[in-house]
């Protein structure tokens, strides 16, 4: 009977274990945003944290375990840049469904997670780049940070401060998605970095942007933070000097920054080689032959933004910004050779004084809706003020044999409205449009003998609608945009008016967790400037004169690429081609009108550039050395309705970066990449620069050179037309072995963090004053 009692109880705990519930405990993970976190890893534990299950979030951010037995658990998730959550669950006996679960953002020690180098998850439409701790360490802001993370096409130029692109093309620079200038971006403290996110396939939301770069940063609700950098050449008058700090009180914001770069050079100088073919047969070969000659500019940039978290769902933020430069001088002399008789020559100066400012306004306001739909407005006004004169002279002894005195006022307004919807569905699914339209109005004053008054009006009216899918291992983006472009000079009772129609696709396709394939192509309108739509002459020398062309005309661009990249641990590969036609694009000519040449701008038959780029990356090699090869060539095709040329410029790119304890050390090296347009070829800068750094604590000081191999720096341009070509070479002394000493500070305060982004931003830069030099 006891036997029989111990199997009916073995047999009925069977029964109860095969039909107990099974239940299922689900959730959502998001920032402080609401922004769902793809990828996030979520494990099921016990009590006594025995492994028991584990998933990652879709791209709704959700997550679910099934046929889950009742018990006690405890679930920990983790996500790259976010601090791990643990929450723990109690007698669960049935479905949990526990909502939204929050992470807090986290810039350089993650709790269960060490970031050891740059690391990186990509996505269909952008790359979520984390800094490494070392990386973190070494950098004083957003620009050197990047220079350390030695992104595909990034180029940063350690002695101008700025970032470009390898090749050429639109970068467009994002502070939380917000449009951001590059001073915002050198006052940002790396530790408030979360990560980068690297856009190389932006949507028709950034425009014509080949790369976006949006910096993730968090946002404090309480305390402060200051900061300063400064550079100085120890041999020349060359500095840049950033100041910058934050101060938050509960649910506002109040920043600041300043940038001053005074540059006084003595050794600035050009040597020119110039052949003119002139209507009645004559045809004359000059060499100019430069002599040192000064070149002094002071650069001065301020932002003052306020922005106030109404709600957890409404964002609104105000910023001012001025932005102003001051050039006295950029001065040329030298003496002019006719090439076939040396005895025939003449003195030449050629003196440039300019200065202008921006000074602009930019409110924002964002709203995030139910069912992960946001609203975004935005609103920018700008005034472009630039005045600039420039006196050219050829002479015999006392005797001046050519004369030109150009001087010019400008004076532009313009308005940026922009409002976009967003909606998120489920499955990684989005769907976007948009409006956005600018108004612009400048008033021009030219005074060469002549005197010249334009007024332009401007409209640019841009309507998007984008949306993007998943099929399995293929995400695709198909976005369709309509523009319209509105031009008037006053005095002239034609208004030109065209209107465009922008197709894009890209299709991305994952072959592993560490490669993809990706194709894009998109087609786009390019409209005239209003500098070249101005119906002005000005000369330029004893032969040449610039003009105007307000018959100018929009045009369509057509691009397609293709990209291949793969990363296994330390290696990393990324291998892009890309090809790029417009028809009728807006390029110079030059033309005969008896013994002058004049200059213009007109609707060439087209203009194409294939480009192919391979990059290797190799690091962080036991958190210390990370070394970066990239090597490319761009090969240029450009037909006018006079002229047909081609030319290919192969260029490399080199950094090494090393970091041992409080140490760091940084190399770069660049070979020009050139720029082929019409019959102009501008050329790039050959750049060389090393530092060593000493970091402390929150001091950071440093030694550094550029161009210390070399002592004739120069940026080289040519002109390849059959009336008037030329070949001129720049240089500037003080720029080859360049010396330098730095020192950056900063210091934060009572600092406690909620993070609230903003999605979108507009500036205008572009001044419509028509360039007088030569």
């Amino acid at each position: 009977m006891r036997k029989l009692i111990i199997v009916a109880i073995l047999l009925g705990s069977m029964v109860q274990g095969i039909f107990a519930q099974k239940i299922e405990i689900k959730g959502t993970v998001c920032d402080a945003s609401h922004i769902a976190i793809e990828y996030a890893n979520v494990v099921l534990q016990t009590i006594d944290s025995t492994f028991v299950n584990g998933v990652t979030t879709d791209p709704e951010g959700q997550f679910i375990f099934k046929n889950t037995t009742e018990g006690d658990y405890r679930i920990v998730i983790s996500s790259i840049g976010y601090n791990t959550a643990y929450i723990t669950l109690d007698g669960v006996k049935r479905h949990t469904d526990l909502g939204q679960i929050v992470l807090d953002s986290a810039a350089i020690a993650l709790e269960g997670v060490t970031i050891t180098g740059s690391r990186q998850i990509s996505r269909a439409d952008r790359k979520l780049v984390f800094p490494s701790e070392r990386q973190l360490k070494t950098s004083t802001n957003g620009v050197n940070l990047l220079q350390e993370m030695m992104l595909p096409r990034i180029l940063v130029n350690p002695m101008n401060n700025t970032i470009g692109l390898s090749g050429g093309g639109e970068l467009q620079l994002r502070i939380n998605g917000v449009k951001a200038e590059i001073d915002e971006v050198k006052a940002l403290r790396p530790a408030d970095i979360v990560r980068i996110e690297y856009h190389d396939n932006p949507g028709l939301r950034y425009g014509n942007a080949e790369i976006v770069l949006d910096y993730i940063v968090r946002r404090p609700d309480t305390g402060g933070s200051f900061g300063t950098d400064i550079s100085q050449g120890v041999n020349a008058m060359w500095g840049n000097y950033n100041i910058y700090g934050k101060i938050n009180h509960k649910k506002s914001e109040l920043g600041f920054s300043y940038f001053a770069g005074p540059r006084d050079f003595n050794g600035s100088y050009r040597d020119n080689e110039e052949e003119f073919h002139l209507a009645d047969g004559t045809i004359l070969q000059r060499l100019e032959l430069g002599e040192p000659s000064k070149l002094t500019l002071a650069q001065h940039n301020a932002n003052v933004n306020y922005s106030l978290q109404i709600s957890e769902n409404s964002l609104f933020s105000a910023a001012f910004r001025m932005y102003a430069n001051n050039q006295p001088h950029w001065d040329y002399k030298g003496i002019l050779y006719n090439a076939n008789d040396i005895t025939d020559k003449v003195n030449m100066i050629d003196l440039t004084k300019r200065n202008w400012s921006r000074p602009s306004l930019d409110l924002y306001y964002q709203h995030n809706l139910k069912n992960k739909q946001t609203l975004v407005f935005n609103l920018v006004g700008t005034y472009n003020r630039e005045k600039s004169n420039r006196t050219y002279q050829e002479s015999i002894e006392n005797e001046i044999l050519t004369d030109i005195d150009n001087y010019t006022s400008g004076n532009k307004y313009s308005l940026i409205a922009e409002a976009i919807y967003e909606k998120q569905f489920s499955k990684g699914n989005a769907l976007s449009f948009g409006i956005n339209h600018t108004q612009s109005y400048s008033n021009n004053e030219y005074r060469n003998g002549h005197s010249y008054e334009t007024n332009m009006h401007q409209g640019n009216s841009y309507i998007f609608s984008e949306y993007r899918g998943k099929l399995n291992k293929l995400d695709y983006r198909l976005g369709i945009a309509m523009t319209r472009f509105y031009y008037n000079q006053s005095g002239d009772n034609n208004s030109t008016v065209n209107y465009s129609f922008n197709p894009s696709l890209v299709l991305h396709y994952t072959i592993s967790d560490n490669s993809y394939l990706r194709w894009k192509g998109n087609i786009y309108n390019a409209s005239p400037s209003l500098a070249d739509l101005s119906d002005v002459e000005q000369a330029v020398d004893s032969f040449q004169i610039r003009r105007g062309n307000p018959n100018l005309k929009s045009y369509m661009c057509y691009y397609t690429e293709l990209a291949y990249e793969w990363r296994k641990g330390i290696f990393y590969t990324n291998v892009w081609g890309a090809y790029d036609y417009r028809p009728n694009a807006i390029m110079d000519e030059k033309i005969q009108e008896g013994n002058k040449i004049i200059q213009t701008w007109n609707n060439q038959k087209d203009w194409q550039k294939v480009s192919g780029r391979i990059m290797f990356r190799l690091g962080p090699i036991h958190d210390i050395l990370q070394l970066s090869f990239t090597g490319g060539v761009n090969h240029y095709m450009s037909h006018g309705h006079e002229y047909s040329h081609t030319y290919t410029n192969w260029f490399c790119e080199a950094e090494a970066s090393v970091s041992y304890k409080k140490f760091s050390l940084y190399w770069q090296i660049n070979t020009n990449w050139n720029n082929f347009w019409g019959e102009t070829l501008s050329g790039g800068e050959n750049i060389q620069a090393f530092g060593v750094y000493y970091k402390h604590k929150d001091l950071r000081v440093g030694l550094g050179a550029f161009n210390p191999f070399t002592n004739d720096y120069k940026v080289q341009s040519e002109n390849w037309n059959k009336f008037a070509s030329y070949k001129t070479s720049n240089y500037i002394k003080e720029s080859s072995r360049l010396f330098t000493v730095s020192v950056s500070y900063n210091f934060s305060f009572g600092r406690t963090f909620k993070t609230a982004q903003r999605k979108v931003n507009n500036s205008d830069n572009d001044s419509g004053v028509m360039s007088t030099g030569k």
